[in-house]
């Protein structure tokens, strides 16, 4: 299943859990807790505090060579933003991106998604772009 599908199908548009994907399309589903809503805000304004130029972006997905994955917090250049702002998946990883741990993630999961991330970042740079 494609991210632009998840996102426009009406079937799952109000589900209360995290959603991404794995390599074969296959939905991967995380239930939220209230105190990860909180970091998630805590983060969002110390970025706003302490970066100038971007914006912060809550639960930004990004597509990686593994699906679609979710960062729960992200800091995008206003450079970088007016590449992917009208995307329906980040095409390029924004240049900060935070997880925030939860009993459901591993530490293996957390060490995958900052190689899909940088990964991209490294594509980019590749690119010269």
């Amino acid at each position: 299943m494609t991210w632009k599908k998840i996102c426009d199908s009406s079937n799952l548009k109000d589900l209360p859990f995290k959603i991404e994907t794995n390599q074969q399309g296959q939905l991967l589903m995380t239930p939220v807790k209230v105190y990860h809503s909180l970091f998630q805000g805590k983060i969002i304004g110390l970025l706003y505090t302490h970066l100038r130029g971007g914006e912060a972006l809550a639960e930004c997905a990004i597509r990686t060579a593994k699906g679609t994955k979710v960062a729960d917090v992200a800091w995008a250049s206003t450079q970088r933003l007016q590449r992917i702002q009208n995307e329906v998946e980040c095409s390029i990883a924004p240049e900060i991106c935070i997880e925030v741990m939860s009993s459901a993630n591993s530490e293996e999961e957390m060490r995958e998604k900052r190689a899909l991330y940088f990964a991209k970042e490294r594509e980019l740079n590749n690119y010269g772009i």
